[in-house]
């Protein structure tokens, strides 16, 4: 029976965060650091022919102002990708480009001592440009005789099927079984395209980052970063230094969801402070976190989907395209997500097809969002399922009992992995009793012009990368009985430092309180690849869980050696080391911790590294109630019901949490967020007046429940909950408002006035 782990413990910064302590980068920037800031292109496609910086240079307190020419043009190009060494997105950025590829692109930087002196001097430089013609429809990117990145020292790392001279950032494809033969032989056939657009991750902290100069001449960087040692290679690579001059560590994060998994504002002020030796910080304005960020991948996924007309799921053919804009970040990585986590579900399936190209096209370039790909396809899966059931005039929660992965399962789709855990059947059988699913679907008229109705869909995420990513942990006693834990992983919201203390505290038998917290730091933490790919708690927790028993193997070791004994006749209780053979002989944690200081030679500190062959899926199943007023198209969002499977919970409170905000924000995906451009590649959702993310006046109640498997490779039978939650509303929203209107929606989001003119 476990004491700490699988209960819900306050969050370890919780009363700074409400207080409002400065715990945030800009926060923690000194005064008078150099004031940073870009001059951005207003074009989606052009060469600077001149740049003019004389006048700006006058401007009083300007420090510095740095343009294309004092980049070497012809140097190694890099990216700005978090991801694991060599990293599958390819070089094609420079810190400042003579040629810019969206509107919003680094023209120039400028840094000063005031804001005021930063904006002025912005205004006054002059820029003469030779525009080209862009290439904005990612439907036509491929082969285009435009081309986004035609310069010869663009390079791919890895053979993700790259080719700049057509504009393709990575192309794969993969299967098993005759899936032609299959699907020919099926009786129904669903087959459509579905269009999700690009959506903003809204983090409530902007970008930010301060960089000064250390005593020893390196580079400091302190910034709101889900990734620090990725981050260190970023800058290194941006700058053409080695990393051995980098550090970079974290503070408080206000929110990342995936957007602070690329360096956006790094490369800038580290740039400025390398080059005057001074202290710099950049802090991105709500309008840059607009338009020039890393938002989701805009996809469009095919599906052609087979099965029996008793309903039993035979094949899956899938083509997704994929547009990651002006550079390629993450764009090789997200696509493959939206095949290896959604065909994998339907475990009758006989035969799959996965094909994927991802395109480059003069927008603001793509990143990484909670969910990575797996969103997106799970609403063009999941949706036609849906479609499936209603053709056959079947339930869908009984349709997909039919079909799912069961534990014990070979998912040939998810790299030939074994199901390990899986509790997917009872989430379903709970989100249909939670609904009350049986008497609500499809729908009811209630009068007035007003429809309720229900819908459903199912997820599957992973719980980090397999054989890839890696989780580290130190652990150190000190002399007052507290241990403290130092980890790689960022905690940005989610809770990640409160857990992993848990695990601590679980396996030294000690009060959680006893558990102090840091990181991240490249200097000072273990090597950890960083908190993305829904790989902390599992990962990273495990990390933990082993160090910490490798500590109490250290503790019981010199006790024993003060005992006058072996390691074999004492035991650890939290509290002290004790004797086993019933003489009550005994020494306290704190006269043990005294003793490793004086003539000692066995350490009470461990550091643990982890990796896991295997990314065992989360699995989660939402339904969607929601009000339609058929006259206006307004969807009101009355209850949302979801069970999740993410292993065991080691907090329940912050799993609930988790699922709550996922939730909110695949509502938002499914019903109001959106990323438009005119005919010029300027985008119009350039703050919150025009982006509009849902809030708490937006929806109705949550009612989340968990049907806990146990993962042996996880601690304590944990897996991962972080990214699954977000990617069930879409499907469940979008077949709701079809019971409701009988028409489909086949793209997000599904707009009031769609809905008011299918009505009609």
């Amino acid at each position: 029976m476990t004491k700490i782990v699988n209960k819900p413990v306050r969050k370890k910064d919780s009363m700074q965060l409400v207080t409002g302590q400065p715990v945030y980068t800009d926060d923690l920037a000194p005064s008078d650091a150099l004031i940073v800031k870009l001059l951005r292109s207003p074009h989606a496609s052009a060469w600077v022919k001149n740049i003019n910086t004389t006048i700006a240079k006058k401007v009083p307190d300007i420090e510095a102002i740095y343009t294309w020419e004092d980049v070497d043009q012809n140097s190694r190009r890099f990216t700005c990708a978090g991801q694991t060494y060599p990293e599958p997105s390819p070089y094609d950025r420079l810190i400042i480009d003579r040629r810019v590829r969206f509107v919003g692109d680094t023209v120039a930087i400028v840094a000063g001592k005031t804001e005021k002196a930063v904006d002025k001097a912005l205004s006054l430089i002059k820029v003469e440009y030779e525009v080209y013609e862009p290439v904005l429809d990612f439907r036509s990117a491929l082969d285009n005789e435009t081309l986004v990145h035609p310069e010869e020292n663009w390079e791919s790392l890895c053979p993700v099927g790259a080719d700049n001279k057509r504009n393709l950032c990575a192309h794969d494809e993969c299967g098993e079984g005759d899936i032609d033969k299959v699907l020919s032989e099926c009786d129904v056939i669903i087959e459509h395209t579905y269009h999700t657009k690009a959506c903003q991750q809204s983090m409530m902290e902007p970008f930010a980052t301060y960089c000064s100069i250390d005593a020893y001449g390196r580079l400091n960087v302190l910034s709101s970063t889900q990734i620090v040692f990725h981050c260190r290679r970023i800058i290194a690579n941006a700058l053409g230094i080695s990393k051995t001059q980098v550090r970079v560590s974290k503070p408080r994060i206000g929110g990342g969801f995936g957007a602070k998994q690329t360096s956006v504002s790094e490369i800038y002020p580290a740039f400025v402070t390398w080059k005057t030796k001074k202290p710099s910080k950049i802090v991105f304005s709500r309008r840059e976190c607009m338009i020039a960020s890393t938002p989701r991948h805009e996809m469009e996924v095919h599906v052609k989907l087979g099965a029996t007309k008793e309903g039993i799921i035979k094949g899956i053919d899938l083509y997704t395209l994929s547009n990651t804009g002006a550079y390629g970040e993450h764009g090789p990585t997200t696509v493959g997500l939206s095949g290896h986590k959604s065909i994998p579900l339907y475990g009758k399936a006989e035969a799959f097809r996965f094909t994927s190209d991802v395109v480059y096209t003069n927008i603001m370039s793509a990143g990484a969002y909670r969910g990575y790909g797996a969103t997106q396809g799970l609403f063009a899966v999941e949706s036609a399922v849906n479609e499936l059931a209603s053709k056959l005039n079947m339930d869908p929660i009984t349709l997909r009992e039919m079909n799912i992965i069961h534990e014990g399962d070979i998912m040939p789709a998810y790299y030939g992995q074994e199901n390990t855990s899986c509790t997917l059947d009872r989430c379903l059988a709970k989100v249909r009793e939670m609904s009350d699913w049986d008497n609500k679907y499809p729908a009811r008229d209630m009068g007035n012009g007003k429809i309720r109705s229900i819908g459903m869909g199912m997820a599957m995420q992973g719980s980090a990368i397999s054989n890839c990513d890696v989780g580290g942990a130190t652990i150190k006693a000190d002399e007052t009985g507290f241990y403290t834990l130092i980890i790689g992983a960022a905690d940005m919201g989610t809770g990640c430092d409160t857990i992993l203390a848990q695990i601590a505290a679980e396996v030294l038998e000690c009060p959680f309180e006893n558990i102090t917290v840091h990181g991240a730091d490249t200097d000072a933490s273990p090597y950890d690849s960083g908190s993305y790919a829904s790989s902390t708690t599992y990962l990273t927790g495990k990390a933990v869980e082993t160090c910490a028993l490798k500590l109490r193997a250290q503790i019981c070791k010199l006790g024993a050696k003060l005992l006058g004994c072996t390691t074999t006749e004492v035991e650890f209780n939290g509290k002290e080391v004790y004797k086993t053979n019933g003489d009550n002989a005994s020494v306290s944690l704190m006269d043990v911790v005294t003793a490793s200081m004086c003539g000692n030679r066995i350490a009470l500190e461990v550091t643990e590294t982890h990796t896991s062959p295997l990314s065992p899926p989360p699995f989660m199943v939402g339904a969607a109630e929601i009000e339609v007023d058929t006259l206006t198209g307004e969807v009101e969002v009355l209850n949302y019901y979801a069970a999740v499977d993410c292993g065991t919970p080691i907090n329940p409170n912050l799993a609930r949490v988790q699922a709550e905000g996922g939730i909110l924000q695949g509502i938002g995906m499914a019903l109001s967020e959106n990323i438009t451009y005119n005919e010029k590649g300027k985008v119009y959702e350039n703050s919150f007046m025009q982006y509009k993310i849902p809030s708490r006046m937006d929806i109705g109640k949550i009612h989340i429940a968990f049907e806990a498997s146990h993962e042996k490779a996880g601690p304590f039978g944990a897996k991962s909950i972080g990214e699954v939650v977000i990617n069930t509303p879409l499907s469940a929203i979008a077949d709701a408002i079809h019971n409701a209107v009988g028409k489909r929606f086949y793209e997000l989001p599904i707009t009031p006035e769609q809905i008011a003119m299918a009505k009609k």
